[in-house]
């Protein structure tokens, strides 16, 4: 294998492509190593001879759509089914790139994951890193003058955190939810992991929707499903009609078969409780293992709640998250993504996925401890 060096493009991309074309262990991109549900398969399976082959409403399947309006209490007009929690995110961001007139800085919490800071890029915006204090929390009066200072229209936060699995206590989100409306900028949360934490369960402001707060999700990662693409938006009735009428250009429906799939899984699996429950018990054993593994060898880990990744300094003598990324897969085909690609300021740290059986995760723990020695 040639040396690696440094993509031009994602480094989860880069990295996770390895493992699939020269094999390894793959604690790079987050995708779950474990089956989907056994019932929802068996829905796909006795669906697949449907007629459910064509587009879906492009607002997304009713049955499922009535799932959703249930579970959190919302209406039509509050809902949004589009591709995965990603054409969410960049579906929210053209939206109020529109609505705003391109005129705006956008934040995100140190360590970000790669859209909060490459959508602006993208779109010509300038992006601000804002770091969590030593306690773990937000110094709110920093946060305020950085945003009024700034020109900040938009900030995005997930809970759990990805690459920092940090979940945000309830009162601190009523804090930032109360700062967008006090400040008239916009709040976009990120819930993908809302069903993967550790010991609390995650507050997810669904009952302070407003026109200043989105609530993104998907099943991809609870449902172990990330190639299915099925996400939602939560969003107040004010914004129904611009972000659809985007949607229809640039997503149009999530894969109608899919849609329909789990609609049936969710309404017969009282929305998936207990395999949930037991995909967290995995990740969580996951996570403990390789922490272990990763402290014993100088890694430092700062407290981490939920998600599926472990966010880690690396020992002494390393500098480098790259060059150690690039020589722990050449060397022992373990794949994981160098801190520099969620923060400019951690060269020296790196993001491993848990989210994978334990054989895979023990397999990881030798070849890293082997390769520290």
């Amino acid at each position: 294998m040639k040396a690696l060096v440094k993509p031009e493009g994602s480094f989860i991309s880069y990295f996770s492509n390895l493992v699939k074309q020269y094999g390894g262990v793959n604690l790079a991109q987050g995708i779950p190593g474990f089956n989907p549900p056994s019932l929802l398969i068996e829905e796909l399976e006795k669906l697949s001879a449907g007629n459910f082959h064509q587009y879906a409403p492009g607002v997304g399947n009713f049955e499922l759509r009535n799932l959703l309006k249930k579970h959190f209490g919302l209406s039509d007009d509050n809902l949004l089914v589009v591709q995965g929690a990603t054409e969410g995110l960049s579906l929210i961001y053209t939206y109020l790139l529109r609505k705003l007139n391109g005129n705006f800085s956008v934040l995100s919490f140190d360590p970000a994951y790669e859209s909060y800071s490459k959508l602006p890029e993208i779109f010509g915006q300038r992006f601000i890193p804002f770091h969590f204090g030593d306690d773990g929390h937000v110094n709110f009066q920093e946060l305020e003058k950085t945003v009024t200072n700034q020109n900040v229209k938009l900030i995005f936060v997930s809970s759990p955190g990805n690459p920092f699995g940090n979940v945000w206590s309830k009162n601190d989100i009523v804090a930032l939810v109360n700062l967008a409306n006090k400040l008239d900028f916009y709040l976009v949360f990120d819930a993908v992991y809302q069903d993967l934490y550790f010991y609390d369960k995650p507050y997810i402001p669904v009952d302070l929707l407003s026109d200043r707060l989105f609530i993104v999700s998907s099943f991809s990662k609870s449902l172990c499903i990330t190639g299915w693409r099925v996400g939602y938006i939560l969003h107040h009735d004010s914004h129904c009609t611009g972000l659809r009428a985007i949607h229809d250009y640039i997503g149009l429906c999530a894969p109608s078969l899919l849609q329909q799939a789990l609609a049936g899984y969710l309404e017969k699996s009282n929305f998936a409780a207990d395999f949930t429950a037991d995909l967290r018990e995995k990740v969580l054993k996951s996570f403990s293992l390789l922490s272990n593994t990763l402290l014993k060898k100088g890694f430092t880990i700062p407290k981490i709640d939920g998600g599926c990744f472990i966010w880690a300094k690396l020992p002494d003598g390393w500098t480098d998250g790259f060059n150690f990324a690039a020589e722990l897969y050449t060397k022992r085909k373990v794949a994981v993504i160098p801190g520099e690609h969620f923060s400019k300021e951690k060269q020296n740290w790196i993001r491993l996925n848990i989210a994978r059986p334990i054989s895979e995760i023990e397999q990881a723990c030798y070849e890293i401890n082997d390769f520290i020695k």
